[in-house]
């Protein structure tokens, strides 16, 4: 095997959401990522959004195999069915490997096997509700949820409008809630934030580091989606001190505490009803987001993710020892 001799880990990975990568490279390792003249998906390098610090580190494909890595962490399925095969070498696709899937099945909700089958890798998923519903074929599955940090600007909900969140949400239609969020905002004023939400009467993208500050001053945050993961920018509202209105589905009947720190329902005339009396009513909406925020330090906080992830990049090293020890002596 291939291992650094740092006494930090370095780990190799692809640059697929980088909000995700951006709170991951705030523990204590070192994270290595490819660039190349084309800049595809994975291929980005640091790129000018995020306040990566030193730890992670660009490295030119044609490099990549000269490298050390402790651990080699997949995030999507074109990393593990292409990627790999492509820029590392064999000696570094023996390395400890995790996936770590960021998404709910879509072909089907509970019958969708997951492209990942090898045993020798270690399956991570961001929510239960994930872990719950695809149908996982590896010996080790492990949940890691979210964590995000606290931001220096903190709710105000002076602007009387709910405030939603969502890439290309009508391009995405049905799923991200195009119709949901069409339906409530013309009942209620909504503004709309995102990349590619311009065609669709939004206000267009903020990037990631002003997007806390920007969000806070919204009544409350709004999240359509019928079908999803747990959204980054769900957590980062609620540390923000935001309350949520979110439909009743996913992950998201497990921490939004209906009447508590924000409003959830599958009726969505009842949930514009709930968000009137956010607009009418500031200071239950202060009520409901400093219970948000509350919810949101016990669940999400930072230093929990990047310890668990630390000790998850531990478990793969082990785990990958144990795996290689086993086949070898079934050789013999």
């Amino acid at each position: 095997m291939v291992l650094s001799n740092s006494s930090r880990l370095s780990i190799f990975t692809w640059h697929i959401h980088g909000s995700y990568l951006y709170y991951l490279s705030l523990g204590n390792y070192d994270i290595y990522i490819p660039i190349q003249d084309k800049r595809t998906e994975g291929y980005y390098g640091r790129g000018e959004t995020f306040p990566f610090g030193p730890n992670v580190i660009e490295i030119p494909v044609a490099e990549i195999q000269q490298m050390n890595f402790d651990c080699i962490l997949f995030q999507s399925t074109n990393n593990f069915l292409v990627d790999q095969y492509e820029v590392l070498s064999a000696k570094q696709r023996q390395l400890p490997k995790i996936y770590v899937e960021h998404n709910t099945p879509t072909s089907s909700p509970v019958d969708s096997r997951h492209i990942m089958d090898d045993a020798s890798v270690i399956m991570v998923h961001v929510t239960h509700f994930n872990k719950l519903m695809w149908h996982n074929t590896t010996p080790i599955i492990k949940v890691i949820e979210h964590g995000v940090t606290m931001p220096k600007d903190q709710y105000t909900g002076s602007i009387e409008k709910g405030i939603v969140v969502i890439n290309h949400i009508e391009q995405r239609g049905r799923i991200t809630g195009w119709d949901i969020f069409s339906q409530a905002n013309n009942s209620v004023p909504l503004d709309l934030v995102g990349m590619g939400t311009k065609e669709s009467g939004g206000l267009g993208e903020v990037l990631h580091p002003q997007l806390p500050s920007f969000i806070s001053k919204y009544r409350f945050f709004f999240n359509p989606i019928r079908y999803t993961s747990f959204g980054l920018a769900v957590c980062e509202a609620m540390m923000a001190g935001m309350p949520i209105v979110a439909l009743a589905t996913t992950e998201y009947v497990t921490i939004i505490k209906d009447g508590e720190n924000g409003f959830i329902d599958t009726n969505v005339e009842r949930l514009i009803k709930k968000m009137k009396l956010l607009i009418d009513n500031h200071s239950l909406a202060k009520q409901m987001g400093d219970q948000a925020r509350t919810t949101a330090i016990e669940k999400f906080g930072i230093r929990r993710f990047v310890s668990e992830w630390e000790s998850m990049f531990h478990l793969a090293i082990e785990y990958n020892n144990q795996f290689i020890y086993e086949k070898e002596d079934s050789v013999y």
